[in-house]
């Protein structure tokens, strides 16, 4: 189940709001001040965070900049506010939030805003597991199969990389299966495919 997590001082405006997403199927957690948000210990779960511009103390843009120090906490961020202006909805999402509502909004709106916030969080992460895994399963390789994959992400041959690394061509094939297998790969094609997916082939693995 997916927890938002509703950061807003009107009461009425989180009861009323959490009583929705509730209804939606989804959890709900609420806070009176972005702090209260921090005190809590992070959790793993899909989710997003439904924040108010105006909050006691530390504002919505300023709450939504210091999240980039703990990245444990972060989330998809939506503002929902009763007084918006160009210039705080812009830097809001120049800052990364995913959408800038204002009250009074209909539930449907609301509704669609939060499953889109889930939704991009859930590939979010299902993209940052599968780079932890490639960048894991590269750690294993050894040093020469490391510039062997290196090579190969970016376009050389395998008599080229013989040369290069003065070996045999036979033995530029045994490091490439042997770094297929640790990726769980079957084709070059299938290889390439995964770490770009993974974006983990930026900046080479040497």
């Amino acid at each position: 189940m997916a927890v938002v997590h509703l950061i807003n001082s009107d009461e009425h405006t989180r009861c009323a709001t959490g009583s929705l997403l509730a209804a939606a199927g989804y959890k709900v957690h609420t806070y009176a001040v972005a702090g209260d948000y921090l005190v809590m210990e992070p959790d793993n779960e899909v989710g997003c965070l439904l924040l108010s511009l105006h909050l006691p103390g530390v504002n919505g843009l300023k709450f939504q900049a210091a999240l980039r120090r703990y990245p444990a906490y972060e989330r998809p961020i939506i503002f929902l506010t009763a007084n918006a202006d160009v210039a705080s909805t812009v830097q809001a999402m120049q800052a990364g939030a995913r959408d800038f509502l204002t009250e009074p909004v209909d539930g449907e709106t609301l509704l669609a805003a939060v499953r889109a916030a889930v939704e991009h969080d859930q590939r979010r992460r299902a993209n940052q597991a599968l780079c932890d895994f490639v960048r894991s399963s590269i750690a294993a390789l050894s040093e020469r199969e490391r510039k062997v994959l290196d090579g190969i992400a970016q376009g050389r041959l395998n008599k080229q990389l013989a040369v290069e690394l003065g070996v045999s061509e036979r033995t530029i094939k045994a490091d490439r299966s042997q770094v297929m297998h640790r990726l769980g790969v079957r084709s070059l094609a299938e290889m390439v495919k995964l770490l770009i997916e993974a974006r983990c082939d930026r900046g080479g693995f040497s």
